[in-house]
């Protein structure tokens, strides 16, 4: 039996030792990035266990605080928390699946660092009034003597926007710089709660189903919240809105113009 073979790749065969599969991270990567993190209800949550040292994934809920770091909402009594406390490094994955292939859609896994939010403190009481609006069944047990919320700093992230379409990120890349007051913008948040009719018009220009069931539930200086239902709608202004009023005009300006 004559056994063949194969020839060496010729130089026009091999791969450039510069040749990535990664695309330079625009801003249109960047933007993607932040409505899959800021636009989740829930993610995939990866920590160390401190018995075993394996990865250990968990479905947690999420929201973020005023500066789009992620926060979680955990009970001392779960494996996930006894890992944070272990060893701070962790990530999330974000992004939801549709029709057809699962890896066609877009997914972004962030590497963070936990920080355990004390409890009573102006950032507990700022971000469980956000977390609430988010998820308002989580007053059941929000403030059950076990449960804290970690803040979770974003470190890096790889963004996938589906074949061919890979990103690294910073984690600065997801983190608002200068979010302003946090008293100003939690009485923003409050007070455009009863914009049913401005917040349905900007869901219809969004292309947004269940029509007539928006409703405002949050706001920072990137962008609104909106939800009906058990859907979450993110809408990120084009650039930072330097203060509430700010904001507020961008909201009347859009619900006029469907």
């Amino acid at each position: 039996m004559t056994v063949r073979q194969a020839l060496p790749p010729t130089s026009a065969q091999e791969p450039s030792k510069d040749q990535s599969v990664l695309r330079d991270t625009d801003e249109e990567a960047r933007h993607l990035a932040r409505m899959l993190v800021r636009g989740a209800r829930h993610m995939a949550l990866a920590v160390l266990d401190p018995t075993s040292g394996f990865p250990s994934a968990s479905r947690v809920l999420t929201g973020t605080d005023l500066d789009g770091v992620p926060v979680i909402l955990v009970s001392a009594l779960s494996g996930h928390t006894k890992g944070l406390a272990g060893d701070p490094r962790c990530s999330l994955l974000a992004g939801e699946t549709g029709k057809g292939d699962p890896l066609a859609h877009p997914r972004i896994t962030v590497q963070c660092i936990a920080e355990k939010v004390e409890r009573d403190s102006p950032v507990h009481l700022r971000i469980r009034q956000r977390f609430l609006d988010r998820h308002p069944k989580a007053k059941l047990y929000i403030d059950f003597p076990d449960f804290y919320f970690f803040r979770l700093v974003p470190q890096s992230a790889s963004l996938n926007g589906g074949f061919g379409r890979a990103y690294v990120l910073d984690g600065s890349d997801l983190v608002i710089a200068n979010p302003g007051s946090g008293e100003e913008w939690s009485n923003f948040s409050r007070d455009i709660r009863e914009l049913t009719d401005e917040a349905n018009s900007l869901a219809a220009r969004l292309g947004a189903k269940n029509a007539g069931q928006w409703r405002f539930v949050g706001a920072d200086s990137a962008g609104l919240d909106l939800i009906a239902g058990d859907t979450l709608l993110r809408h990120e202004f084009r650039t930072l809105q330097s203060s509430p009023e700010h904001a507020s005009q961008y909201i009347f300006n859009m619900s006029k113009t469907v």
